[in-house]
């Protein structure tokens, strides 16, 4: 096989015009959380991430592709490639980057820590997702944990000698939370003895590091049912008694074979066989699945981070190899002895690596527009601002989850297609990538599962407030794109059509409310979709409104500007129209999958 070719994975220049140009990332500098810090500082940890990424953790990918992990003995043996990784990982910084300086942090904004997130994604998803996760689990426990529980299990967490996981997921329970079997009771001394089995735990073991501490949503006894019932535990796999770690009858049952993101184990786990697992509770009794979300947003958005930076690596790959591979002459050529055309010359390749490109960073625009609203919902000087903008972190987290694994997915597929017959061979990593991508659209609520919470919670939640600050947003964004002399067509088009998402809303909204819930609901699946061809679609023409400011300016860059332009025409002319199609099926609730029955198929 030969070595992977250079790859940039995200294009740098790109990141500084979203940074710089489309969101003004400076901006949250003038806040009190990020006094401190500077564009200079921002610049310091891409710039280490990115350095990381494409020298030390892409030429590792194909490795341990090629080489999961193995199951040995009741454990599980990773690559040894791990052992070396994960310490250097740790000392990027990543872990405790966003955190406040008493947890060891630099407290730098989600927007920046995002990107380099994206870098590393893109180099090597596995091995970077083993630090996301345990940066999640200790955030979960800095939170909600007691003064004991954040010594006793964040502490190690943060400073990477231990790993996290989030085990929620059961063989009889997947995404029905309520069903969730595994028990805990008092064992008299503060902790809780926990019993059950959970599935698809990725990272559940690893040999790299001493300890893994699973943030496991477990059943308290008590009358409540359902969701009410759950409370929330740290369990270790080791438990510290005394100066030692001993086993705390953790077991792993089980090694998931995958397709994809084959360097991190997913397990299922028995807690309890021998009776002696311990849990520190974390929370309030019965609100375990209210704390657990907090971590499930983040891991929401790490996934739609991963379906960009995936798709993004892929973009990348193919772009390089149409310039470099000659096949066919232009159309009308007719004397067989000229040279060959390199592939990117032939109109429909152009056509495939414009739809990656209006793919891959309109969905990384979305991504990135989220991060910024939750600094601003977290952090913003006045209640106003935080208020919108957690509005908006609300709305777009569904969407941000799901475009760029959803959408993500077929742009790997045009990177193989445009690869042709070397596509489909192992010897190239199109066929990687797209193996990976396929788990995003599951991680962490699958998309119908998506759709169901953007259309049944977020776009009617408080009398449709969230959809009424997106529409300001929109509008902002339209004034900036009249401004700098974008066609006042497409602005025109994003206005109009979010209209008649908002009169769709109403009417959904108003079908619930009389009790037609399923007829609400039947199409959500349909709204994700539109709503997200619209919210890339306003992230286009910020890009647009951003690249005439650039070309205005007569600095130089013309290409890169004019192919942000080109891309954003493209989404408007090929993606826009097609909402009012998905508007119709929600409207009239189309019943053909509704009415069909189960013995019909």
């Amino acid at each position: 096989m030969s070595a992977p070719r250079p790859n940039p994975l995200l294009s740098d220049r790109d990141v500084d015009f979203q940074l710089d140009e489309v969101i003004h990332v400076e901006h949250l500098c003038t806040l009190p959380a990020f006094a401190e810090h500077s564009r200079e500082t921002f610049g310091l940890l891409l710039d280490s991430a990115r350095r990381f990424a494409r020298e030390v953790l892409y030429p590792t990918y194909r490795t341990l592709d090629l080489e999961p992990p193995s199951f040995e003995g009741g454990r599980v043996k990773v690559h040894p490639l791990m052992r070396e990784l994960y310490p250097r990982l740790v000392e990027l910084g990543m872990l405790t980057a966003t955190r406040p300086p008493d947890v060891g942090g630099q407290q730098l904004p989600m927007t920046v820590h995002a990107l380099a997130s994206a870098y590393l994604m893109a180099a090597n998803l596995s091995a970077y997702a083993y630090l996301g996760l345990t940066h999640g689990a200790a955030h979960l426990l800095e939170v909600f944990g007691s003064p004991e529980v954040k010594q006793a299990f964040m502490e190690p967490l943060y400073r990477g000698e231990w790993t996290g996981t989030m085990a929620l997921t059961e063989p009889q329970a997947g995404s029905s939370l309520a069903d969730v079997r595994t028990r805990a009771t008092p064992a008299g001394d503060g902790t809780w003895r926990i019993q059950g089995s959970k599935i698809f735990i990725s990272g559940g073991d690893q040999d790299f590091t001493e300890n893994v501490v699973h943030l496991t949503l477990a059943r308290t006894e008590g009358p409540e049912s359902g969701t009410r019932g759950i409370s929330l535990f740290a369990v270790p796999a080791r438990r510290r008694e005394g100066d030692a770690l001993v086993d705390n009858d953790v077991r792993v049952a089980g090694v998931i074979h995958k397709i994809g993101w084959k360097g991190i184990p997913s397990l299922a786990l028995n807690y309890g066989e021998a009776g002696d697992c311990r849990g520190w509770m974390v929370g309030p009794p019965g609100r375990g699945l209210a704390c657990m979300f907090q971590m499930m947003n983040e891991a929401r958005i790490m996934v739609g981070l991963n379906g960009v930076a995936t798709a993004s690596a892929a973009y990348h790959e193919a772009v390089a190899y149409a310039r470099e591979r000659p096949q066919g002459r232009p159309a009308g050529a007719k004397d067989a002895t000229r040279p060959q055309s390199p592939i990117i010359e032939h109109a429909d390749v152009r056509r495939m690596l414009l739809r990656q490109k209006a793919i891959v960073e309109g969905g990384l625009s979305l991504l990135l527009t989220a991060a910024y609203q939750a600094d601003l919902a977290s952090h913003a000087a006045d209640e106003d601002t935080r208020r919108s903008a957690g509005l908006l972190v609300d709305l777009l987290t569904p969407v941000a989850k799901s475009f760029p694994a959803e959408r993500g997915f077929e742009a790997n597929a045009l990177a193989v297609q445009v690869h042709g017959g070397y596509g489909y061979s192992s010897e190239y990593l199109p066929e990687a990538w797209l193996r990976d991508q396929k788990l995003n659209s599951i991680h962490e609520g699958t998309t119908g599962i998506q759709g169901l919470d953007l259309l049944g919670r977020k776009v009617v939640a408080g009398g449709g407030a969230a959809l009424a600050t997106f529409a300001r947003e929109v509008g902002r964004t339209v004034a900036r794109a009249k401004t700098a002399g974008v066609d006042a067509g497409w602005g025109d088009a994003l206005e109009r059509t979010c209209g008649e998402v908002a009169e769709l809303v109403s009417e959904l909204g108003a079908k619930g409310m009389a009790g037609e819930v399923e007829l609400m609901l039947r199409h959500s699946a349909d709204f994700l979709e539109l709503f997200s061809i619209l919210a890339v679609a306003w992230r286009w023409l910020e890009q647009a409104a951003a690249a005439k400011e650039g070309l205005a300016r007569g600095q130089g860059d013309s290409d890169f500007y004019e192919g942000k332009l080109a891309a954003a025409q493209y989404w408007f002319a090929v993606e826009l129209p097609r909402v009012p199609l998905l508007v119709d099926l929600c409207r009239t609730g189309e019943d053909s999958y509704a009415r069909m029955r189960p013995e019909w198929f």
